[in-house]
Protein backbone atom coordinates (compact mmCIF):
# COMPACT_ATOMS: atom_id res chain seq x y z
CA UNK A 1 0.00 0.00 0.00
CA UNK A 2 1.52 3.53 -0.95
CA UNK A 3 1.14 6.94 0.81
CA UNK A 4 -0.31 9.92 -1.08
CA UNK A 5 2.10 12.97 -1.31
CA UNK A 6 1.12 15.82 1.05
CA UNK A 7 1.08 18.49 -1.66
CA UNK A 8 -1.66 16.83 -3.72
CA UNK A 9 -5.19 17.41 -2.54
CA UNK A 10 -7.89 14.70 -2.73
CA UNK A 11 -9.91 16.94 -5.09
CA UNK A 12 -7.05 16.97 -7.58
CA UNK A 13 -6.35 13.24 -7.85
CA UNK A 14 -9.67 11.43 -7.20
CA UNK A 15 -12.79 11.18 -9.35
CA UNK A 16 -16.14 12.22 -8.00
CA UNK A 17 -17.57 9.61 -5.64
CA UNK A 18 -21.25 9.99 -6.67
CA UNK A 19 -23.08 7.48 -8.99
CA UNK A 20 -22.28 7.69 -12.71
CA UNK A 21 -25.35 8.64 -14.80
CA UNK A 22 -26.56 5.55 -16.74
CA UNK A 23 -26.56 7.53 -19.99
CA UNK A 24 -22.77 7.93 -19.68
CA UNK A 25 -22.06 4.26 -18.92
CA UNK A 26 -19.73 2.85 -21.62
CA UNK A 27 -21.86 -0.32 -22.13
CA UNK A 28 -25.26 1.35 -22.37
CA UNK A 29 -25.34 1.85 -26.16
CA UNK A 30 -24.17 -1.69 -27.10
CA UNK A 31 -26.57 -3.35 -24.62
CA UNK A 32 -29.59 -1.28 -25.70
CA UNK A 33 -28.77 -1.85 -29.37
CA UNK A 34 -28.56 -5.61 -28.80
CA UNK A 35 -31.88 -5.71 -26.93
CA UNK A 36 -33.67 -3.68 -29.60
CA UNK A 37 -32.31 -5.83 -32.43
CA UNK A 38 -33.21 -9.01 -30.55
CA UNK A 39 -36.76 -7.81 -29.96
CA UNK A 40 -37.22 -6.75 -33.59
CA UNK A 41 -35.85 -10.09 -34.84
CA UNK A 42 -38.10 -12.08 -32.51
CA UNK A 43 -41.21 -10.13 -33.51
CA UNK A 44 -40.40 -10.53 -37.21
CA UNK A 45 -39.71 -14.24 -36.75
CA UNK A 46 -43.12 -14.84 -35.17
CA UNK A 47 -44.97 -12.56 -37.61
CA UNK A 48 -43.53 -14.51 -40.55
CA UNK A 49 -45.30 -17.62 -39.30
CA UNK A 50 -42.39 -19.23 -37.46
CA UNK A 51 -42.41 -20.15 -33.80
CA UNK A 52 -40.12 -20.38 -30.86
CA UNK A 53 -39.65 -23.91 -29.60
CA UNK A 54 -39.00 -24.94 -26.06
CA UNK A 55 -36.75 -27.95 -25.36
CA UNK A 56 -39.42 -30.01 -23.58
CA UNK A 57 -42.43 -29.74 -25.86
CA UNK A 58 -41.03 -29.48 -29.37
CA UNK A 59 -42.01 -31.93 -32.07
CA UNK A 60 -40.42 -32.34 -35.48
CA UNK A 61 -43.01 -32.68 -38.24
CA UNK A 62 -42.33 -33.80 -41.81
CA UNK A 63 -44.86 -31.83 -43.85
CA UNK A 64 -45.66 -32.66 -47.48
CA UNK A 65 -47.83 -30.31 -49.52
CA UNK A 66 -48.51 -31.83 -52.95
CA UNK A 67 -45.24 -33.74 -52.64
CA UNK A 68 -43.12 -30.74 -51.59
CA UNK A 69 -41.37 -31.58 -48.32
CA UNK A 70 -40.44 -29.33 -45.43
CA UNK A 71 -39.32 -30.20 -41.92
CA UNK A 72 -40.97 -28.09 -39.23
CA UNK A 73 -40.22 -27.89 -35.49
CA UNK A 74 -43.43 -27.00 -33.67
CA UNK A 75 -45.28 -26.77 -30.39
CA UNK A 76 -48.64 -27.35 -32.10
CA UNK A 77 -50.76 -29.96 -30.35
CA UNK A 78 -52.82 -31.04 -33.37
CA UNK A 79 -52.54 -31.10 -37.16
CA UNK A 80 -55.06 -28.27 -37.41
CA UNK A 81 -53.09 -26.08 -35.01
CA UNK A 82 -49.91 -26.75 -37.00
CA UNK A 83 -51.54 -25.64 -40.25
CA UNK A 84 -52.92 -22.52 -38.58
CA UNK A 85 -49.49 -21.60 -37.21
CA UNK A 86 -47.91 -22.09 -40.63
CA UNK A 87 -50.76 -20.13 -42.25
CA UNK A 88 -51.57 -23.00 -44.64
CA UNK A 89 -55.13 -22.59 -45.86
CA UNK A 90 -57.14 -25.71 -46.67
CA UNK A 91 -60.58 -26.36 -48.11
CA UNK A 92 -63.14 -29.12 -47.61
CA UNK A 93 -62.00 -30.70 -50.89
CA UNK A 94 -58.37 -31.01 -49.81
CA UNK A 95 -57.05 -34.34 -48.57
CA UNK A 96 -55.29 -34.03 -45.21
CA UNK A 97 -53.62 -37.09 -43.73
CA UNK A 98 -53.98 -37.66 -40.83
CA UNK A 99 -57.20 -35.86 -39.86
CA UNK A 100 -57.10 -32.28 -38.55
CA UNK A 101 -57.89 -33.32 -34.98
CA UNK A 102 -55.03 -35.85 -34.82
CA UNK A 103 -52.63 -35.10 -31.92
CA UNK A 104 -49.00 -34.41 -32.77
CA UNK A 105 -47.50 -36.51 -29.99
CA UNK A 106 -44.15 -37.70 -31.36
CA UNK A 107 -41.13 -36.60 -33.35
CA UNK A 108 -40.87 -37.41 -37.07
CA UNK A 109 -44.62 -36.97 -37.35
CA UNK A 110 -45.75 -36.94 -40.99
CA UNK A 111 -48.53 -34.77 -42.43
CA UNK A 112 -49.60 -35.09 -46.07
CA UNK A 113 -51.71 -32.42 -47.77
CA UNK A 114 -53.08 -32.82 -51.27
CA UNK A 115 -54.58 -29.58 -52.50
CA UNK A 116 -57.77 -29.77 -54.54
CA UNK A 117 -57.57 -28.47 -58.11
CA UNK A 118 -60.08 -28.20 -60.98
CA UNK A 119 -60.00 -31.19 -63.32
CA UNK A 120 -61.83 -32.36 -66.44
CA UNK A 121 -62.18 -36.15 -66.80
CA UNK A 122 -62.79 -37.42 -70.34
CA UNK A 123 -64.06 -40.91 -71.13
CA UNK A 124 -62.71 -41.47 -74.66
CA UNK A 125 -65.11 -44.32 -75.36
CA UNK A 126 -68.27 -42.28 -74.77
CA UNK A 127 -66.81 -38.75 -75.17
CA UNK A 128 -68.32 -37.98 -71.79
CA UNK A 129 -66.65 -35.08 -69.95
CA UNK A 130 -66.94 -34.51 -66.21
CA UNK A 131 -65.72 -31.32 -64.54
CA UNK A 132 -64.85 -31.59 -60.89
CA UNK A 133 -62.57 -30.43 -58.09
CA UNK A 134 -60.33 -33.18 -56.79
CA UNK A 135 -57.37 -33.56 -54.45
CA UNK A 136 -56.58 -37.14 -55.45
CA UNK A 137 -52.90 -37.26 -56.44
CA UNK A 138 -53.27 -40.13 -58.95
CA UNK A 139 -55.17 -39.74 -62.23
CA UNK A 140 -56.82 -43.16 -61.87
CA UNK A 141 -58.13 -42.23 -58.41
CA UNK A 142 -59.54 -38.96 -59.79
CA UNK A 143 -61.47 -40.90 -62.45
CA UNK A 144 -62.88 -43.24 -59.79
CA UNK A 145 -63.77 -40.30 -57.57
CA UNK A 146 -65.96 -38.68 -60.25
CA UNK A 147 -67.92 -41.92 -60.62
CA UNK A 148 -66.32 -43.68 -63.57
CA UNK A 149 -65.86 -47.44 -63.46
CA UNK A 150 -62.20 -47.96 -64.27
CA UNK A 151 -60.89 -51.43 -65.10
CA UNK A 152 -57.29 -52.53 -64.54
CA UNK A 153 -56.70 -52.72 -68.29
CA UNK A 154 -57.91 -49.15 -68.91
CA UNK A 155 -55.17 -46.56 -69.38
CA UNK A 156 -55.68 -43.36 -67.40
CA UNK A 157 -53.36 -40.47 -68.19
CA UNK A 158 -53.00 -36.75 -67.59
CA UNK A 159 -52.80 -34.56 -70.68
CA UNK A 160 -52.57 -30.80 -71.33
CA UNK A 161 -55.90 -29.10 -72.13
CA UNK A 162 -57.06 -29.26 -75.75
CA UNK A 163 -58.38 -25.70 -75.68
CA UNK A 164 -56.31 -23.51 -73.36
CA UNK A 165 -58.49 -20.42 -73.87
CA UNK A 166 -61.71 -22.22 -72.89
CA UNK A 167 -60.36 -24.82 -70.46
CA UNK A 168 -57.75 -22.58 -68.84
CA UNK A 169 -55.31 -24.37 -66.55
CA UNK A 170 -57.74 -27.14 -65.63
CA UNK A 171 -56.01 -30.48 -65.43
CA UNK A 172 -57.29 -32.87 -68.10
CA UNK A 173 -57.52 -36.59 -67.35
CA UNK A 174 -58.25 -39.01 -70.19
CA UNK A 175 -59.55 -42.56 -69.73
CA UNK A 176 -58.46 -44.69 -72.68
CA UNK A 177 -60.79 -47.69 -72.51
CA UNK A 178 -59.62 -51.22 -73.26
CA UNK A 179 -61.73 -53.11 -75.82
CA UNK A 180 -64.10 -55.67 -74.25
CA UNK A 181 -64.31 -59.02 -76.03
CA UNK A 182 -64.58 -62.71 -75.17
CA UNK A 183 -62.41 -65.77 -75.60
CA UNK A 184 -63.97 -69.24 -75.79
CA UNK A 185 -61.10 -71.58 -74.99
CA UNK A 186 -62.05 -75.22 -75.49
CA UNK A 187 -65.62 -74.45 -74.44
CA UNK A 188 -64.76 -72.13 -71.56
CA UNK A 189 -65.80 -68.55 -72.15
CA UNK A 190 -64.25 -65.57 -70.35
CA UNK A 191 -64.17 -61.82 -70.85
CA UNK A 192 -61.04 -60.02 -72.01
CA UNK A 193 -60.23 -56.31 -71.97
CA UNK A 194 -57.34 -55.37 -74.19
CA UNK A 195 -55.58 -52.68 -76.19
CA UNK A 196 -54.24 -55.21 -78.71
CA UNK A 197 -55.31 -54.95 -82.35
CA UNK A 198 -55.57 -58.51 -83.67
CA UNK A 199 -56.90 -61.90 -82.56
CA UNK A 200 -53.42 -63.41 -82.50
CA UNK A 201 -52.07 -60.56 -80.32
CA UNK A 202 -54.93 -61.03 -77.86
CA UNK A 203 -54.27 -64.78 -77.53
CA UNK A 204 -50.55 -64.16 -77.14
CA UNK A 205 -51.20 -61.50 -74.49
CA UNK A 206 -53.29 -63.99 -72.54
CA UNK A 207 -50.70 -66.73 -72.83
CA UNK A 208 -52.72 -69.07 -75.06
CA UNK A 209 -50.30 -71.53 -76.69
CA UNK A 210 -51.76 -72.92 -79.87
CA UNK A 211 -50.93 -76.37 -81.21
CA UNK A 212 -51.23 -77.55 -84.81
CA UNK A 213 -54.52 -79.29 -84.06
CA UNK A 214 -56.09 -76.11 -82.67
CA UNK A 215 -58.51 -74.14 -84.78
CA UNK A 216 -58.94 -70.40 -84.18
CA UNK A 217 -61.91 -68.37 -85.32
CA UNK A 218 -61.79 -65.65 -86.51
CA UNK A 219 -58.31 -65.94 -88.03
CA UNK A 220 -55.29 -64.83 -86.02
CA UNK A 221 -54.69 -61.77 -88.21
CA UNK A 222 -58.31 -60.52 -87.90
CA UNK A 223 -58.86 -57.12 -86.31
CA UNK A 224 -60.69 -57.24 -83.01
CA UNK A 225 -63.98 -55.44 -82.43
CA UNK A 226 -65.94 -54.58 -79.30
CA UNK A 227 -67.98 -57.54 -78.03
CA UNK A 228 -66.55 -60.09 -80.50
CA UNK A 229 -65.75 -63.66 -79.45
CA UNK A 230 -62.66 -65.68 -80.27
CA UNK A 231 -63.08 -69.46 -80.45
CA UNK A 232 -60.23 -71.89 -79.88
CA UNK A 233 -61.22 -75.52 -80.62
CA UNK A 234 -59.12 -78.69 -80.56
CA UNK A 235 -60.38 -81.40 -82.87
CA UNK A 236 -60.19 -85.11 -82.05
CA UNK A 237 -59.07 -84.56 -78.44
CA UNK A 238 -60.89 -84.52 -75.16
CA UNK A 239 -60.15 -81.33 -73.29
CA UNK A 240 -60.83 -80.48 -69.66
CA UNK A 241 -60.45 -77.02 -68.14
CA UNK A 242 -60.34 -76.20 -64.48
CA UNK A 243 -60.62 -72.76 -62.91
CA UNK A 244 -58.15 -71.76 -60.21
CA UNK A 245 -58.00 -68.62 -58.11
CA UNK A 246 -55.10 -66.21 -58.47
CA UNK A 247 -54.46 -64.54 -55.10
CA UNK A 248 -54.59 -60.75 -55.13
CA UNK A 249 -51.06 -59.33 -54.83
CA UNK A 250 -50.47 -57.48 -51.59
CA UNK A 251 -48.78 -54.11 -51.26
CA UNK A 252 -47.98 -52.92 -47.75
CA UNK A 253 -47.35 -49.22 -47.14
CA UNK A 254 -45.82 -48.02 -43.89
CA UNK A 255 -47.95 -45.36 -42.21
CA UNK A 256 -46.56 -43.53 -39.19
CA UNK A 257 -49.98 -42.10 -38.30
CA UNK A 258 -51.17 -45.60 -37.31
CA UNK A 259 -49.92 -47.23 -34.13
CA UNK A 260 -47.38 -49.99 -34.58
CA UNK A 261 -49.00 -53.42 -34.82
CA UNK A 262 -52.16 -52.12 -36.51
CA UNK A 263 -53.18 -52.35 -40.16
CA UNK A 264 -55.78 -50.62 -42.27
CA UNK A 265 -57.07 -51.65 -45.68
CA UNK A 266 -56.77 -48.88 -48.26
CA UNK A 267 -57.94 -50.95 -51.24
CA UNK A 268 -59.63 -54.35 -50.93
CA UNK A 269 -58.24 -55.84 -54.11
CA UNK A 270 -59.71 -58.81 -55.93
CA UNK A 271 -58.45 -62.31 -56.78
CA UNK A 272 -58.05 -63.28 -60.42
CA UNK A 273 -59.04 -66.40 -62.35
CA UNK A 274 -56.70 -68.87 -64.00
CA UNK A 275 -57.92 -71.43 -66.57
CA UNK A 276 -55.83 -74.60 -66.55
CA UNK A 277 -56.44 -76.75 -69.62
CA UNK A 278 -55.70 -80.50 -69.71
CA UNK A 279 -55.71 -82.99 -72.55
CA UNK A 280 -57.22 -86.25 -71.35
CA UNK A 281 -56.17 -89.78 -72.28
CA UNK A 282 -59.01 -92.29 -71.97
CA UNK A 283 -58.98 -96.06 -71.62
CA UNK A 284 -62.21 -97.99 -71.56
CA UNK A 285 -64.03 -94.68 -71.13
CA UNK A 286 -62.00 -93.71 -68.07
CA UNK A 287 -59.39 -91.00 -67.73
CA UNK A 288 -56.02 -92.63 -67.22
CA UNK A 289 -53.82 -89.62 -67.89
CA UNK A 290 -54.00 -85.83 -67.88
CA UNK A 291 -51.53 -83.66 -69.74
CA UNK A 292 -51.46 -80.00 -68.81
CA UNK A 293 -51.64 -77.98 -71.98
CA UNK A 294 -51.61 -74.39 -70.78
CA UNK A 295 -52.56 -71.92 -68.12
CA UNK A 296 -54.42 -68.82 -69.20
CA UNK A 297 -55.23 -65.80 -67.08
CA UNK A 298 -58.95 -65.28 -67.61
CA UNK A 299 -59.22 -62.44 -65.13
CA UNK A 300 -56.32 -60.42 -63.77
CA UNK A 301 -56.12 -60.00 -59.99
CA UNK A 302 -56.43 -56.52 -58.52
CA UNK A 303 -53.87 -55.43 -55.95
CA UNK A 304 -54.80 -55.26 -52.29
CA UNK A 305 -53.23 -52.30 -50.49
CA UNK A 306 -52.78 -52.29 -46.71
CA UNK A 307 -51.43 -49.56 -44.47
CA UNK A 308 -49.14 -50.84 -41.72
CA UNK A 309 -48.75 -48.76 -38.58
CA UNK A 310 -45.22 -47.74 -37.62
CA UNK A 311 -46.03 -45.14 -34.97
CA UNK A 312 -44.44 -46.07 -31.65
CA UNK A 313 -46.67 -45.06 -28.71
CA UNK A 314 -45.08 -42.53 -26.40
CA UNK A 315 -43.72 -44.21 -23.26
CA UNK A 316 -43.45 -41.41 -20.71
CA UNK A 317 -42.52 -41.62 -17.05
CA UNK A 318 -44.88 -39.72 -14.78
CA UNK A 319 -45.36 -39.31 -11.04
CA UNK A 320 -42.52 -39.34 -8.55
CA UNK A 321 -39.27 -39.65 -10.45
CA UNK A 322 -37.09 -39.50 -7.35
CA UNK A 323 -37.69 -43.18 -6.59
CA UNK A 324 -36.64 -44.14 -10.12
CA UNK A 325 -33.49 -42.02 -9.92
CA UNK A 326 -32.63 -43.53 -6.54
CA UNK A 327 -33.23 -47.05 -7.83
CA UNK A 328 -30.80 -46.31 -10.66
CA UNK A 329 -28.14 -45.18 -8.19
CA UNK A 330 -28.36 -41.39 -8.61
CA UNK A 331 -27.59 -39.65 -5.27
CA UNK A 332 -30.43 -37.56 -3.86
CA UNK A 333 -28.22 -34.48 -4.03
CA UNK A 334 -28.08 -34.85 -7.82
CA UNK A 335 -31.78 -35.58 -8.43
CA UNK A 336 -32.54 -32.00 -9.40
CA UNK A 337 -29.74 -31.90 -11.97
CA UNK A 338 -30.66 -35.30 -13.49
CA UNK A 339 -34.37 -34.41 -13.59
CA UNK A 340 -33.64 -31.10 -15.30
CA UNK A 341 -31.46 -32.63 -18.03
CA UNK A 342 -33.80 -35.54 -18.73
CA UNK A 343 -36.86 -33.30 -18.79
CA UNK A 344 -35.23 -30.94 -21.27
CA UNK A 345 -33.72 -33.65 -23.45
CA UNK A 346 -36.71 -36.00 -23.79
CA UNK A 347 -39.58 -34.87 -21.58
CA UNK A 348 -39.01 -38.13 -19.66
CA UNK A 349 -40.08 -40.14 -22.71
CA UNK A 350 -38.27 -43.48 -22.73
CA UNK A 351 -38.57 -43.97 -26.49
CA UNK A 352 -37.85 -40.37 -27.50
CA UNK A 353 -36.02 -40.11 -30.81
CA UNK A 354 -34.91 -37.03 -32.71
CA UNK A 355 -34.32 -36.69 -36.49
CA UNK A 356 -30.59 -37.34 -36.03
CA UNK A 357 -31.27 -40.75 -34.49
CA UNK A 358 -30.50 -39.84 -30.86
CA UNK A 359 -32.44 -42.03 -28.45
CA UNK A 360 -33.77 -42.24 -24.95
CA UNK A 361 -34.15 -40.14 -21.83
CA UNK A 362 -30.86 -38.33 -22.30
CA UNK A 363 -30.75 -38.56 -26.12
CA UNK A 364 -27.75 -40.82 -26.75
CA UNK A 365 -26.03 -40.07 -30.08
CA UNK A 366 -25.75 -42.34 -31.92
CA UNK A 367 -28.70 -44.26 -30.51
CA UNK A 368 -26.95 -47.57 -31.14
CA UNK A 369 -24.87 -46.99 -28.00
CA UNK A 370 -27.98 -46.97 -25.84
CA UNK A 371 -29.46 -49.98 -27.64
CA UNK A 372 -26.26 -51.95 -27.07
CA UNK A 373 -26.20 -51.09 -23.35
CA UNK A 374 -29.95 -51.51 -22.77
CA UNK A 375 -31.55 -54.09 -25.13
CA UNK A 376 -34.99 -53.18 -23.73
CA UNK A 377 -34.20 -49.49 -23.83
CA UNK A 378 -37.71 -48.38 -24.86
CA UNK A 379 -39.23 -49.74 -21.63
CA UNK A 380 -36.31 -50.03 -19.17
CA UNK A 381 -35.99 -46.74 -17.27
CA UNK A 382 -33.47 -48.01 -14.71
CA UNK A 383 -31.02 -49.23 -17.35
CA UNK A 384 -31.32 -45.98 -19.27
CA UNK A 385 -30.65 -43.79 -16.24
CA UNK A 386 -27.67 -45.94 -15.28
CA UNK A 387 -26.36 -45.58 -18.85
CA UNK A 388 -26.73 -41.80 -18.80
CA UNK A 389 -25.26 -41.62 -15.27
CA UNK A 390 -22.16 -43.28 -16.66
CA UNK A 391 -22.05 -40.64 -19.38
CA UNK A 392 -22.59 -37.77 -16.91
CA UNK A 393 -19.91 -39.04 -14.53
CA UNK A 394 -17.45 -39.93 -17.28
CA UNK A 395 -17.68 -36.67 -19.20
CA UNK A 396 -18.49 -34.09 -16.54
CA UNK A 397 -17.79 -35.74 -13.18
CA UNK A 398 -21.40 -35.84 -11.96
CA UNK A 399 -24.97 -34.98 -12.88
CA UNK A 400 -24.56 -31.67 -11.07
CA UNK A 401 -21.57 -30.69 -13.18
CA UNK A 402 -23.38 -31.87 -16.31
CA UNK A 403 -26.25 -29.58 -15.29
CA UNK A 404 -23.85 -26.63 -15.07
CA UNK A 405 -22.55 -27.43 -18.56
CA UNK A 406 -26.12 -27.72 -19.90
CA UNK A 407 -26.92 -24.25 -18.54
CA UNK A 408 -24.06 -22.79 -20.57
CA UNK A 409 -24.31 -24.89 -23.73
CA UNK A 410 -28.00 -25.75 -23.94
CA UNK A 411 -26.99 -29.39 -24.49
CA UNK A 412 -24.79 -31.93 -22.82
Amino acid sequence: MTTKPADITPEADQPATGPVPISKHPFVVPVITFLVLFAVTLIGFVMMGAQTVGPTDKRVVNLYVDGEEQTVPTRAKTVQELLERLQIDTTKNDIIEPALDTPIDADNFTVNIYKARPVVVIDEKTDKQISAVSAQPEARDVAKEVGLKVYPEDIVRTTPPDDFFNDGLNEQIVVDRATLMYVNLYGNKFAVRTHKQTVGEVLQERGVNLETSDQVSPAADSKIVEGAQIFVVRKGKRIETRTEKIPAPLEVINDNTLKIGTTKVKEEGKPGKLLVTYELELKNGKVVKRRALQKVVAEKPEKRIELRGTKVPTVAIGGNKASILSAAGVPASQHFAADFIIAHESGWRLNAQNPSGCLGLGQACPGSKLVAACPNWSTDAICQIQFFSGYANGRYGSWSEAYQAWQIQGWW
